[in-house]
């Protein structure tokens, strides 16, 4: 049975899979000068940039943090969502990484704006005060809303305008890019974005992200920072080469689209059930909802998912690649009957 927790609970595409498969034939040199990350870089300039140099990684972690490394000093701060991933999830990794603060703006769907970013502006030039230096996306949120390309410029000619770049960590950008309808270049660098963390273990890969940078001067600091965080591979035939299946035939764009589904088609069957209050519009691939914690208990006697506010019971329910259609209608069907059995309701 299948769980609605995480799209990291999924498993690994068959076709990323044959492509390590593949990548394990004999020797290759190591740490990337071998020809599927040869291959794997050129797939990344078809899609960003001729210019660009994807660093490959281990992990979302690593990547983030690798990524806010390159972009600031430290004595100053990130400005991010506070359900952020690099503020709640990391353990602090990105702040012990770059020695900034992490300034956490509450917002009521994942979403920053110029407007709360605003109320961070202060002490400009002041010692005494950390200076804004990043502000640190998610796309698509933690909340599974979506930046859309129009907002994303907004934000990117602010932060500019204000000296301070503009970091996007896109674990789940390929299920933005889906909602949107637009490519990966068009929903990052397109508007602005200055490093972007590309992720793809949510998505039908294995394990690895990829750190790019649209910016020349910050190319060198990557490659630097990533052997100097412990994130260099040196199999990297093995990262590399699941981006190739990754990006042939729009594979990630495939994945993306039929999760997104999912997580429709069950914002679909639930919608008008009694006693579900949703927090979050349905746009990528996650649904947020308050539940009877009756209802909660019961149903995690047969899937397991996460509390996302326990004191508020409110759920998340993910959808990954590899869901079915069968799938989540077992699931509603056991919710339906558990709803008819819990008369509090």
């Amino acid at each position: 049975m299948k769980s609605f927790a995480s799209d990291n609970n999924s498993g690994i595409h068959p076709r990323i899979m044959q492509a390590i498969i593949d990548a394990n034939q004999g020797h290759a040199v190591g740490y990337g000068d071998d020809d599927w990350t040869t291959d794997a870089d050129a797939a990344f300039r078809q899609r960003f940039g001729e210019d660009v140099r994807p660093f490959y990684v281990f992990n979302g972690t690593g990547s983030n943090a690798i990524a806010l490394q390159a972009l600031t000093r430290t004595y100053q701060s990130i400005i991010c969502a506070a359900t952020a991933h690099i503020y709640t999830d990391e353990c602090g990794a990105p702040a012990k990484a770059t020695s900034a603060v992490l300034k956490p703006i509450v917002t009521p769907n994942g979403k920053l704006t110029p407007e709360l970013i605003a109320t961070e502006l202060h002490g400009i030039g002041v010692q005494h005060h950390s200076q804004p230096g990043v502000i640190s996306i998610s796309q698509s949120t933690e909340m599974g809303t979506v930046y859309t390309a129009d907002e994303l410029r907004t934000l990117c000619d602010f932060a500019h305008s204000h000296a301070m770049y503009v970091h996007m960590d896109g674990s789940r950008l390929a299920n933005a890019c889906a909602h949107c309808g637009v490519g990966l270049r068009e929903l990052s660098r397109d508007c602005g974005v200055d490093v972007l963390s590309l992720g793809g273990t949510k998505n039908g890969m294995m394990m690895g992200e990829a750190v790019i940078a649209f910016r020349p001067e910050l190319i060198d600091r990557l490659m630097f920072l990533r052997k100097q965080s412990a994130q260099l591979y040196s199999k990297m035939r093995y990262l590399s080469a699941q981006y190739i299946a990754y990006f042939q035939d729009d594979l990630w764009l495939q994945n993306a689209t039929h999760s997104n589904a999912m997580a429709q088609y069950l914002f679909d069957q639930i919608r008008n059930l009694p006693g579900l209050r949703f927090t979050q519009t349905v746009e990528a691939n996650s649904l947020f909802l308050i539940l009877p914690q009756k209802v909660i208990q019961k149903m995690l006697e047969c899937y397991f998912f996460y509390m996302w506010n326990e004191s508020a019971n409110e759920v998340r329910w993910v959808c990954s690649w590899d869901t079915t259609r069968s799938d989540v209608d077992a699931f509603v069907e056991h919710l339906k009957t558990i709803l008819l059995q819990t008369p509090t309701i």
